[in-house]
């Protein structure tokens, strides 16, 4: 890797870093914690959409596997800014079908967007409640072939995807 794709690899994993540092403060019930958050990860996120302009994805060759998928992490949290999850949406499409991508990173990505646009998601990846102590995922299209779809970009099953968030 070069020193320029070196330090934009390490950018990255700072970013996923500061990120993962600094969750458990989205659902904080202080106002100021979930304000910390939102302007990081707005933050990020202009940051990710610049450099999605000078590189298009910074995808695997380019960055590496742990910093491709640190752009990936910073994308989905990027709730609040649609146009960065769109064309972070649309330039993975193209890193996946040139293999420079995650399909499964892709497919979480795809269904965080749609469930923040207001549509159905592909793979039911997005959880939206626990009922009778069941996670329950945000509305799926074609349930019927959910497992199907997972399974044609690595994801594991539903009922065994659902296991990990059901309460103990």
């Amino acid at each position: 890797m070069k020193a320029p794709e070196r330090a934009l690899a390490e950018e990255l994993l700072r970013m996923a870093a500061e990120d993962q540092g600094a969750a458990h403060l989205a659902n904080s019930p202080d106002l100021a914690e979930q304000a910390v958050w939102r302007r990081l990860t707005a933050r990020h996120g202009d940051r990710l959409n610049e450099i999605m302009t000078e590189h298009r994805w910074p995808s695997e060759p380019l960055v590496g596997t742990d910093a491709a998928r640190a752009a990936w992490l910073v994308a989905q949290h990027a709730d609040r800014q649609l146009d960065v999850q769109r064309r972070a949406v649309a330039l993975m499409t193209e890193a996946v079908a040139a293999g420079a991508a995650s399909a499964r990173d892709l497919a979480f990505l795809a269904d965080r967007l749609a469930v923040n646009e207001g549509r159905e998601q592909r793979y039911g990846t997005q959880i939206g409640a626990v009922a009778d102590g069941r996670p329950v995922p945000w509305p799926c299209e074609d349930p019927e072939r959910l497992d199907e779809r997972r399974a044609e970009v690595g994801i594991e099953p539903f009922e065994e995807y659902t296991a990990r968030f059901a309460p103990r």
